[in-house]
């Protein structure tokens, strides 16, 4: 695969940025470019990284919903869009749509084409405006995906969830589906760089819900106690050891 092409589709799905986009998300353009590049790149990705998927069917078929899963190293955002059979949304860099000429008009309609809502991950109100974009995804019944521990796993071990996750889905009422990324990590070592041809795994949980805690989405308890419950559905399907501290706090020390 191109260098940029498999730069271009993963980090059209990082979702660790902050911001509001200022304008609403139109399904019917995008979703038709998704449609062309999934069935022109899915092929290839698919052949080199022979996914297996398993239980794929615990997505709903129609309404909003939470995928939320592990985050082990760059490509697992170039494989969840091409398992999926429904088109998934999630946030991305300001500047991967910013860019000026050629290059600049061919990176907005890839990523905007692939389901990614821009961002300034530099605005002031940041992480509150992350929020408001996903709940307004999950309000016109499309797929969320997150990654609840908010960057990669600096060592393979599954580190501590960020609560936004748990004031989404009790905002909606949308269902979470958790996903484990398995064997990705042993693809591109480190995060970084041209991944290897090999076999993952992506398993999917049941679908979760929270609404004994309707209305209790300002409760730090109740956040803490919704987001713990998926992260240790996250681990059951990933067989990853947990770390209770947030991976940017053992990156940086």
């Amino acid at each position: 695969m191109n260098p940029m092409c498999a730069q271009a589709v993963a980090t059209s799905i990082v979702l660790t940025c902050t911001d509001l986009p200022s304008t609403p998300l139109t399904p019917e353009g995008p979703l038709s470019r998704f449609a062309f590049i999934k069935a022109v790149l899915g092929p290839i990705m698919r052949l080199m990284f022979r996914p297996r998927v398993e239980g794929i069917e615990n997505i709903p078929g129609s309404g909003p919903v939470i995928v939320a899963g592990n985050h082990l190293t760059f490509i697992d955002s170039m494989i969840l869009p091409i398992v999926c059979s429904r088109q998934v949304v999630f946030i991305g860099k300001d500047e991967y749509v910013t860019g000026k000429g050629l290059k600049g008009s061919l990176m907005a309609w890839f990523f905007t084409g692939v389901g990614m809502v821009p961002v300034d991950r530099d605005g002031a109100n940041g992480g509150v405006a992350a929020l408001m974009t996903g709940r307004r995804i999950l309000e016109a019944g499309r797929v969320f995906a997150i990654y609840p521990e908010g960057t990669r796993s600096p060592d393979g071990r599954l580190y501590r969830g960020r609560t936004g996750i748990a004031r989404l889905t009790l905002m909606t009422g949308a269902p979470v589906v958790p996903f484990a990324m398995i064997g990705t990590d042993k693809l591109q070592p480190g995060g970084s760089g041209l991944p290897r041809p090999g076999k993952v795994t992506i398993r999917f949980g049941e679908p979760m819900e929270f609404s004994r805690y309707e209305g209790m989405d300002r409760d730090r308890y109740v956040l803490r106690a919704v987001t713990d419950s998926v992260m240790t559905e996250v681990m059951r399907l990933s067989g990853q050891e947990y770390v209770d501290m947030y991976a940017s706090k053992a990156k940086a020390a």
